[in-house]
């Protein structure tokens, strides 16, 4: 896209995924080092999430009031902060086992101890973590109309791209020392050094996107009422379509939040993949989704339109759960995770393209806000059920999560037929 302006929103979404994705092969290992269970990778990632849903549309409806840039440099900093959080864990984890060398209960406590100081940087970095919903809004304020339609998709391929980069860097940057302990300093301070250059951007390079004149008057923010999530929707009146999109988003989100707790964990139990190997596998699947939604889902929305292409990506997703399940040989595995991985690249640029279109302007921070809470919601609750799940049933549980995007398809089809009868 030639509009400049884009450029930092495209840094910020790209460093942002970077810092998030960077663990993705590195928590499966800290919680088997403890010796903990599965369902504490599901607490892990589920912290992150549930106090993103409490920050979220709190930060974007203040970027409403406030502007996008202020409400950008608190959210970084709250990441930036979160990932010194995680360097206590790890110096309490490796600078102390002496103290615990001989004391049972010193051990338990040595053990959890820095899983707890973990949860604590993942709830900081939470509370903090608007940055995709103020990031999205201020992309919406600054593109045209057309340009809504693909940006959303370009932003995805960055995701894309981020979750490349991300996961390999976090695969080579951790490791087993001589003693066969699991380290991951290298990942932390790489994670914090990539957090830095995001806030150092958004202070220096990124401009306000909301003038004074189109903001809102802000009103007391209810974090209890932040739960109701269709009470918050039906307040600020959208569109029927909006609203819409919103329940397939709850639906994809759903899909999505199983899938992301499970699959490392599948994979590390099919191939008995090393750290560095869980980061080549997410690597690919990085390629495959940068691939697939910077290039792929422009020709395909261009052609069939926004909902045609959720109907395709949501029967792809349902199609490519079931496929994963049926081999243990890579090479084959990895052509029938495309399959899944085109599902989820077609289907998740399109609610907030669509959102983006059909949102009121004064709004648009806010109707974000509530997308990405419905997001961080499902990952607020599900990941732990699915790892719970997942350790009882193992794979099978994907045969049952394919009727989730399975139903987000029929409701689509549902949703293009009313449209059509109200445009007749």
């Amino acid at each position: 896209m030639k509009n400049l302006k884009i450029l930092p929103a495209y840094l910020l979404t790209f460093v942002n995924v970077i810092g998030f994705s960077i663990m993705i092969p590195v928590l499966p290992f800290i919680v088997k080092e403890a010796n903990a269970p599965e369902y504490v990778y599901g607490l892990l990632l589920s912290a992150y999430s549930f106090f993103q849903f409490i920050g979220s549309p709190f930060l974007g409806k203040l970027s409403d009031s406030r502007g996008r840039k202020p409400i950008l440099v608190i959210s970084q900093f709250g990441t930036l902060l979160s990932w010194v959080i995680y360097g206590v864990a790890y110096f309490v984890a490796y600078d102390v086992l002496e103290v615990y060398q001989y004391d049972f209960m010193g051990k338990v406590f040595f053990y959890s101890l820095p899983l707890i100081i973990i949860a604590f940087a993942r709830i900081a970095d939470g509370l903090t973590g608007g940055n995709i919903s103020v990031t999205n809004a201020y992309v919406s304020d600054i593109t045209t109309l057309e340009q809504k339609k693909t940006i959303f998709g370009t932003l995805g391929g960055i995701v894309g791209i981020g979750f490349v980069i991300g996961p390999a860097i976090g695969g080579l940057t951790s490791g087993y020392n001589e003693n066969g302990e699991f380290e991951y300093l290298g990942t932390i301070l790489t994670a914090a050094g990539v957090s830095l250059i995001a806030l150092l951007s958004i202070l220096f390079f990124l401009k306000e996107s909301l003038p004074i004149e189109k903001r809102r008057e802000y009103k007391k923010h209810n974090f209890i009422k932040s739960f109701n999530i269709v009470k918050r929707v039906n307040s600020l009146n959208p569109k029927y379509i909006v609203k819409q999109v919103l329940v397939l988003k709850s639906l994809m989100s759903a899909t999505m939040a199983f899938y992301i707790a499970t699959i490392v964990l599948y994979v590390i139990e099919l191939f008995d993949f090393t750290p560095f190997g869980t980061g080549i596998f997410l690597l690919v699947a990085g390629i495959f989704l940068g691939f697939n939604q910077a290039v792929l889902f422009k020709k395909v929305v261009l052609k069939i339109g926004e909902l045609y292409t959720l109907i395709i990506g949501f029967s792809l997703t349902a199609l490519g759960l079931v496929l994963i399940t049926l081999t243990d040989i890579l090479w084959i595995y990895m052509i029938l995770y495309y399959i899944l991985n085109l599902g989820l690249s077609l289907s998740f640029p399109v609610f907030n393209s669509l959102i983006s279109q059909h949102a009121d302007e004064d709004k648009q921070g806010e109707i974000m806000g509530i997308s990405e809470s419905i997001q961080s919601i499902s990952n607020a609750i599900f990941p732990v059920i699915a790892t719970a799940i997942y350790g009882f049933i193992g794979y099978n549980i994907y045969f049952f999560l394919a009727l989730i995007p399975l139903a987000g398809s029929f409701v689509t089809m549902r949703l293009i037929k009313k449209l059509k009868a109200n445009d007749n």
